[in-house]
């Protein structure tokens, strides 16, 4: 396929792979990138020397193009900013964060620079910040997410008439079919995370994919709204998290309930009971543990199928 997005990071397939912490490193970037996507490796989990490792790593993988997810809040997000630029990473995805504060910077070194939002506002102040290109999440996604819990079924659409750069869809998106609706309202390509978390090649631990392959519909939640929300699935932690918020916990004591390094127990050490375990709706039709390659060329396979069918 040829278009904005393809043409932008010159990329076969419009087909991203989202960066998350503790799943997203440079073996599964580099894995989405040579099957013709863009992989990104997860910088939110990363010390800067870890970031300049997968980077390098990443580099000497692959010679297709590759980006770094950039959450705007990490603590030294001034030292990420000077790796990217020393290692001269191609594609940064923003996110959390004000793009004002960065994207000229990037943009100035031959970055391109895409922002993740969650709303048609913040879509038109990414645009205004001078950002390549917007990913519109919507609320069916894992990890942190928008407070306004707008579904992708009617962001899409919204971004899509508020701004005129172009447009990557998330939230919910894990087969062909699932992209070909998020395109027809109004997407240039799509953002896939939950799906690529359940591949050899994602970092996060075995266990913690095999809970995924489980999962069924309504074994989400989304918490943690007066902090950062995020979607979880459902464990003794969540569990934990719902029974502080009902008895209405301040925003710090659901900060010290998070405390540190929850997402890691869950997500990279696999405490499928105490850990944070990040991941979206669409989890609920994942059934199997399979190459990136493979998913990206099923994914596709399967858009193209449903392309050439007539809706009645």
């Amino acid at each position: 396929m040829n278009n904005r997005i393809t043409q932008l990071f010159k990329i076969d397939y419009p087909i991203i792979q989202a960066g998350m912490v503790w799943t997203s490193g440079w073996k599964l970037a580099s894995a989405i990138s040579n099957a013709g996507g863009l992989g990104l490796i997860g910088a939110g989990s990363m010390y800067p020397d870890v970031l300049r490792e997968h980077i390098q790593k990443c580099k000497a993988a692959t010679n297709k193009p590759f980006g770094v997810n950039l959450p705007l809040l990490y603590p030294d997000i001034d030292q990420h900013i000077e790796i990217i630029i020393e290692e001269k990473v191609p594609i940064v995805f923003t996110s959390a964060g004000n793009p004002k504060t960065w994207t000229r910077i990037l943009k100035d070194k031959g970055i391109t620079v895409v922002h993740v939002v969650s709303s048609s506002v913040f879509a038109q102040k990414a645009e205004a910040a001078g950002c390549d290109a917007v990913v519109a999440e919507g609320f069916e996604a894992g990890g942190h997410n928008g407070r306004e819990e707008t579904t992708t079924l009617v962001l899409i659409p919204a971004v899509r008439d508020a701004i005129k750069i172009p447009l990557i869809g998330a939230g919910g998106i894990a087969t062909g079919k699932q992209m070909l609706a998020t395109m027809i309202l109004g997407a240039d390509g799509v953002q896939i995370g939950s799906r690529f978390v359940c591949t050899p090649e994602a970092s996060s631990h075995l266990r913690f994919k095999e809970a995924i392959l489980h999962a069924k519909e309504g074994d989400t939640m989304l918490s943690m709204k007066k902090t950062v929300p995020v979607r979880l699935l459902k464990n003794h932690f969540s569990e934990e998290v719902k029974a502080a918020e009902v008895r209405g916990a301040t925003e710090e004591e659901l900060k010290n309930l998070l405390g540190k390094g929850r997402a890691k127990k869950g997500m990279f050490e696999g405490d499928l009971e105490n850990g944070e375990l990040e991941i979206g709706q669409v989890s609920a039709l994942i059934k199997e543990i399979k190459p990136a390659a493979e998913i990206v060329k099923e994914i596709w396979d399967e858009f193209n199928e449903a392309l050439q069918k007539p809706l009645l």
